[in-house]
């Protein structure tokens, strides 16, 4: 039987911040791939219309946000449920599909659809990815309950652990 576990908040949120800057980075890179190289417009929630051109900065920071967001969800789904990073990783994955279905499903040239559908794609991947790794290292031992009818068999020391 495994020992109980919960997370190290410090250690989760920088996971989570240095994993939204890796998400704005990936998706201005993404952004100028599909503009330079492929001459490929990228779509955003802002821009001119609705669904217009994406604003660099925008998708960037909306990229980080949603990072931030799913630091979030894994740190809730650790306190609250068993093998959190199996509830995380199915959601992130079904909310990943549903960022790339969204834009093939708008009356724009398919190569922007496609363009838009895999910037979504790799950014969800490298969220999940980032986060799924991270977790593993910011869950600590809990430590254990005084109870004095029992004799503890193992002392807990300050580092968080048992020696």
């Amino acid at each position: 039987m495994s020992e109980p576990v919960r997370p190290d908040p410090k250690r989760l949120w920088a996971g989570g911040c240095a994993t939204a800057l890796v998400a704005a980075l990936v998706a201005i890179v993404g952004i100028l791939i599909a503009r330079g190289l492929a001459g490929v417009a990228i779509l955003a929630p802002k821009g001119s219309g609705l669904w217009g051109n994406a604003n660099t900065a925008t998708y960037a920071l909306c990229s980080a946000a949603a990072a931030l967001l799913a630091t979030g969800l894994i740190h809730i789904l650790s306190l609250a449920t068993p093998n959190a990073t199996t509830f995380f990783g199915w959601i992130m994955v079904l909310l990943t599909l549903i960022a790339v279905v969204l834009p093939l499903s708008l009356s724009v040239s398919w190569e922007t659809k496609i363009a838009t559908g895999l910037l979504n794609l790799v950014i969800g991947l490298v969220i999940t990815l980032l986060l799924v790794s991270l977790s593993g290292s910011a869950l600590r031992p809990k430590p254990p309950r005084r109870d004095d009818t029992k004799l503890m068999t193992r002392e807990w020391d300050q580092r968080g652990g048992y020696y």
